[in-house]
Formats: C-alpha cells, structure tokens, sequence
C-alpha cells in the first residue's frame, strides 16, 4: 500500500527534504509539497538582493521544478488546518489532502499587531517574499521624495541591522548621493542582544561610519503615517518603517490541537515530532525545539533538513526515528551592504572583505544544491 508523505510548506528545512527524497525516492511513498509559494526565497541572501549584490531570482529555489524533478507532487495552495482524526491537511480553497505522515514548515507571520499601526505603516521584514515585493515601491517612493528618504528600522537583532544597512547602500546606489538617504535603527533592547560585546562594539562603530542613528533600549510603541512613536514619549520622522522584531506564528496552528510552545509555535521534541502526534512533524521557524529552542534564525532552519528527512524517512519504513539537537553556536556572518561582514562565533569576532567572499560562497552554494 501507498503510504502519503505530505509537506505543508516550503521553508529552508522542506527544500532539503524535497532534495534527498527526489534523489532517493522511498519505495510505496508518494510524496506532496503543498505551498503558498512557487518560489521560496533563501534568507541568507535576502541583504544582498537588497543592495544589489544578486538578482531576485538568484536568491530564490523554484519549488514546482525542484518537485518536478524529484516526481513530487505539488500543489499551489495554502494551509489554513488539520483534520488530525481524518489525517487531512486543509487548505484555504476549500480542498483537503490526505497524510499518513506530515511535516510543517509554513515560517512565521509578521508580528505587526504587537506595535499598534504596524500593519497598516510597517514593511514586516518577514516573510521574505513579501518584503521584496514592497522594497520595490520604496525604491520609486524614494526616487521621488525630492529630499533626503528617512528609513527607520525597528528591531536591533542581526536581521535588523544587517537589513537597514543593505537597505540604505541600495539607496546610496540608486540615488546617487551618499546623503540622500537617513537611516535610524531603534531596539526594545541593546543592540545584537544574542551576541558578543565584541559584536556589538564592532557593528555600533560601523552604524555610527555609516551615520546610522542607534536608539538602544528604546521600545517602539506604535507606528504612523510619517512616524515612529516611542514609549519615553518621543518620535523620530519616517518615510519609510522596516520591521525586524521577533516574528507571530501562523494563527491556523492553535485550532490544530497539537501542543505549543507559549508563543503558539509548533512544540517538537529531539526527533522533530510532535509533543503530541507522532505522524506530525514541524521545522523552521514555526516550530519550537522544546528544552533546546533556539533563536529564529535560517540557518537552524537549514540544519534541521538533514536530520528532518532522515527521520520522516525511518518513520515511513516503521523504524525508529534518532534524535537531533542543534549545536549551540553557530558561525554568524552579518553582511554590512559594502562588500564586507562581521563574523560572529562565541566571544570571538571579525570583520572584512574576505568574510564577506566566505559568506558569498555558502549562500551560493546552498542556493545551488536546489537548483539543479
């Protein structure tokens, strides 16, 4: 008998999954992509398509040609539910599919009703595909402007900070003039919280060369029209408001039943399976690794492919799936939009052209593997 392997979602994770079943299919599974998106963009490359450095599609897998390859099924539609007792994912237009074993990664949504006015003003760094798809009206918005363009960034992790920066030598590139655009970043807390002082030394010397105004510990309290309002009162002017704050998990997944984490993400245990249902599955950022969680960031979502597919792999030959636990640090490389980065690992740090190449040689060769 057939057994039904159903993906919902194409993050990071689920491209390597698509990857080593295509190469190596499992014998009586059939397996289904089901996706909002026919093309996922790679996170690690999205500063560079900003500033310039890649073209958008560079930076993008195509899901349906990976499937294709791989005789995957996909289907182009959105989850919005699942029927655990009929074992059927539910779809936005009305359709279902059935499983006998699901794997999860829809990504976050952008936490824009945490800030009042977010929504309707903000340009949510996540998903990734849909900041593309506004940085283009920015960059008319901003030819237009007649004055300088003043972009606030609100979030002070590495995402924020490295985005601003692409951001503004985009700007710079496009306008021609270095002071054509104003650039503010303002975080609830310090500065790249998760990282080393050394870090943070070296990218608060770098926003302040670029003339990056820092507001640390300065929680932003709602958003307007022109504007971003803080809670010590003040305000600083905006044309344009980037958000990088902590993402919102997919409000479908608390009619689901199954067990999550405070933040309403998908708890998972040390084999990526449901605290509460072994046939489900869950990766990438809308899932929480429970008593190893880690920061949401892409690269825990690429690692958790390999081990992702092993274990949906043992679990539809009815062996037992092995536990996998993230390391605990990682080699961070923050790309400053000026043909270097900051290397982050531990207490050390760096910065450089030639981190910038290192960093240039993984993306593309991660964005090839699933390209083929």
């Amino acid at each position: 008998m057939t057994r039904r392997l159903v993906l919902l979602g194409g993050g990071h994770a689920h491209v390597h999954v698509l990857d080593a079943f295509g190469r190596r299919p499992e014998a009586g599974v059939q397996v289904t992509l089901v996706s909002r998106d026919a093309d996922t963009a790679y996170s690690g490359m999205l500063p560079g398509v900003v500033a310039g450095v890649y073209g958008g599609a560079e930076a993008h897998v195509n899901l349906e040609r990976l499937c294709a390859a791989g005789g995957i099924e996909f289907i182009h539609a959105t989850a919005m539910g699942i029927d655990r007792d009929g074992r059927r994912a539910l779809l936005a237009d009305g359709r279902s599919v059935g499983y006998d074993v699901l794997s999860v990664d829809v990504g976050i949504e952008p936490a824009t009703d945490a800030i009042p006015g977010a929504r309707e003003h903000a340009i949510a760094a996540k998903p990734i595909g849909r900041f593309l798809d506004r940085f283009d009206r920015l960059l008319a918005d901003a030819a237009a402007a007649g004055r300088p363009f003043r972009i606030a960034m609100v979030g002070g992790g590495a995402g924020g900070v490295e985005l601003l920066l692409a951001v503004q030598s985009r700007l710079r590139q496009e306008l021609g003039d270095a002071d054509g655009v104003q650039c503010m970043l303002a975080t609830a807390g310090p500065l790249l919280a998760t990282h080393d002082g050394r870090v943070r030394g070296l990218l608060r010397r770098i926003l302040q060369e670029r003339g990056v105004a820092v507001h640390e510990n300065r929680p932003a309290v709602s958003v307007e029209a022109d504007a971003v309002c803080f809670a010590d009162g003040g305000q600083e002017s905006a044309d344009a408001v980037l958000l990088a704050t902590n993402g919102a998990a997919p409000g479908w997944l608390r009619s689901t039943g199954l067990a999550l984490d405070e933040g309403g993400f998908l708890a998972v245990g040390p084999t990526l399976q449901s605290l509460s249902d072994v046939a489900v599955f869950a990766a990438g950022d809308c899932a929480a690794l429970i008593g190893n969680q880690r920061e949401k960031a892409g690269v825990y979502a690429v690692r958790a492919g390999p081990p992702l597919a092993r274990n949906l792999r043992a679990v539809l030959r009815g062996e037992e799936p092995r536990s996998w636990s993230p390391q605990a640090r990682h080699l961070a490389l923050i790309s400053t939009g000026d043909g270097r980065a900051v290397a982050s690992w531990g207490p050390l740090a760096a910065e450089g052209a030639l981190l910038w190449r290192l960093k240039d040689r993984i993306d593309r060769g991660w964005i090839a593997r699933y390209r083929r």
